[in-house]
This record gives structure tokens, C-alpha cells and sequence, in this order.
């Protein structure tokens, strides 16, 4: 967690429980990989908006050790980092407003082999998926102009590369954005996604 006064908070919060040993801290992504790969934790605590990105520390980390539990300690209630994170396959996904002592609570069941999503997020992510049909009015409003215009190229069939062309930018900006786009829809690939655009414009005529 990138914020140091909430990182001292949470460890002194659960060092005063009892229970937990803290064997290191990190404000970065990289950091966290360090600390996964050098001090073999049991369990991580991730926060999404950590620089680099908690959870493409997450998806490193369960690459390279897919045993590893993973909590995600965050304020996102974004369903779309809520889908990622668990397609990632981290252990646990936490909002920030959770109390000390049911931190602890949850991530003993964590270390005990359990799952665990905060309810509420629970609720929406399964609203969701038995009515998909209730979010995809939104769908462009999720997205950033230039991520729809890219979007809107991609599902023209052009590449990455032809799209860096068309609109004067990097390849790598465009993956970039197309990777944002894959996680605000809440789909698996960029042909599910340009699908989803497709439907979305044709709800527009």
C-alpha cells in the first residue's frame, strides 16, 4: 500500500491484535514482488491504486507463485477491478472501510483457505452477472473518448500497430489503453469488447 500512514496504521492495527507477524512493507508494485519473492509472506496485502499497480503485482506475484494469497485492501468498487481481481485470483478483496478487528477476522479465514469479497461488491458483481443486460446502456460511458475511439478502430479489425498508425501514437499507449478497456468492460479479450461496442452503437441509432 502506497500511502505510508495507512500502511503503519493497518500493521500496528493487526501487530496490536496479535496473531499477525509483519514481515515487510512496500508502497510500490515492485516492492510488493520483492517482498512476495523474498519473504514468501502468507498472506499480501495489495492496494489497486498502488504506483505500478496492485493488481498487476497481484497477477506477477500468482504467476510466479500461484499458492501465494493475495488481499486486495482498497476503496475501488469498481465491479470491473472487483471482476479482474478475482479473475487474477487473488484470496480476497477488502474494502478500506473494514474495520481492525474484521480485517484480522477476514484474513485468518484467508490463511485458512477461504475466499472473501466484501459483501456488498458480492451482491453487485452477482446483479451484474444475471442481469448483464442492465449495464450495457453504460458501456460507452465508461470508456474515455480516446479509449472509444480506439476501441471503434480495433473493432474495425485494424491491429495495435495499425491503430498507433491511424492515430499517431506509441504501440505501447495503445495496449495501454486497451488493456483499461478490457478491465472497465469486464470482458476477456478484445473481441469481446469490440462485440460489446458493436451492441452499444447499435443501441444508439
Amino acid at each position: 500500500m502506497d500511502h505510508p500512514l495507512f500502511r503503519e496504521g493497518v500493521a500496528r492495527s493487526l501487530h496490536e491484535i496479535g496473531g499477525f507477524e509483519i514481515i515487510g512493507e512496500g508502497a510500490t508494485a515492485a516492492d510488493a514482488e520483492r517482498l512476495a519473492r523474498d519473504g514468501q509472506p502468507d498472506i499480501i496485502l495489495l492496494d489497486i491504486s498502488m504506483p505500478g499497480g496492485g493488481l498487476t503485482a497481484a497477477a506477477n506475484i500468482l504467476t510466479r507463485t500461484p499458492d501465494q494469497k493475495v488481499v486486495i485492501l482498497t476503496v475501488s468498487e469498481v465491479n470491473a477491478d472487483l471482476a479482474l481481481a478475482l479473475k487474477t485470483g487473488v484470496s480476497g478483496y477488502v474494502l478500506k472501510g473494514v474495520g481492525s478487528s474484521s480485517l484480522a477476522e477476514i484474513l485468518h479465514c484467508v490463511a485458512a483457505g477461504e475466499k472473501y469479497v466484501s459483501p456488498t461488491l458480492s451482491a453487485q458483481l452477482l446483479d451484474d452477472l444475471i442481469r448483464p443486460e442492465k449495464r450495457k446502456p453504460d458501456l460507452l460511458a465508461k470508456l474515455s473518448d480516446r479509449e472509444v475511439g480506439i476501441l471503434s478502430l480495433v473493432g474495425d479489425g485494424l491491429s495495435n500497430k495499425e491503430v498507433a498508425q491511424r492515430l499517431a501514437l506509441q504501440e505501447k499507449t495503445v495496449k495501454h489503453h486497451m488493456t483499461r478497456v478490457l478491465a472497465k468492460l469486464n470482458v476477456r479479450n478484445r473481441t469481446e469488447a469490440a462485440l460489446l461496442m458493436h451492441e452499444a452503437k447499435s443501441r444508439l441509432r
